[in-house]
């Protein structure tokens, strides 16, 4: 752990599954009702910086979260993007997207495009419980 970084510090959001190595957080982002991250539990700044087994790890649950995602949201797109430029810590964002939310087609760190209609927002946080039981079973141990 390192004293002052965000997610060693928090969770980086409401914890929904968390493993010996990672945790799978929501992030409450307005107009993305489906903004997950996947958090790396031991302070690393790169993915190069973990050993081989656990990059495989690693792209394995990122790419259950996302066939996860197509199952439950049907979304237009899954962006996955790992960046790190403002908390130096090993995570990725996983956002289930779609062509009405509030950023599309630009990144979810772009100005907002439109507000998201509300009706499609609630479709998707209706779906949200039984995507993240499906995560909980996926990765239980």
């Amino acid at each position: 752990m390192a004293a002052g970084c965000h997610f060693c510090d928090e969770a980086g959001g409401r914890e929904v599954v968390r493993t010996a190595a990672w945790r799978v957080v929501h992030a409450t982002e307005p107009g993305l009702p489906a903004f997950y991250r996947l958090v790396w539990n031991a302070h690393v700044k790169e993915f190069s910086q973990l050993a081989a087994g656990e990059r495989h790890a690693c792209v394995d649950a990122l790419a259950a979260i996302e066939q996860a995602m197509l199952r439950h949201f049907a979304p237009d797109k899954v962006n996955l993007a790992s960046l790190g430029n403002a908390v130096p810590h090993l995570h990725w964002h996983v956002v289930a997207r779609f062509t009405w939310d509030s950023h599309f087609p630009a990144p979810v760190w772009a100005a907002s495009q439109r507000a998201a209609a509300a009706d499609r927002v609630a479709r998707v946080e209706a779906a949200l419980p039984a995507f993240e039981e499906d995560l909980r079973r996926q990765f239980a141990p």
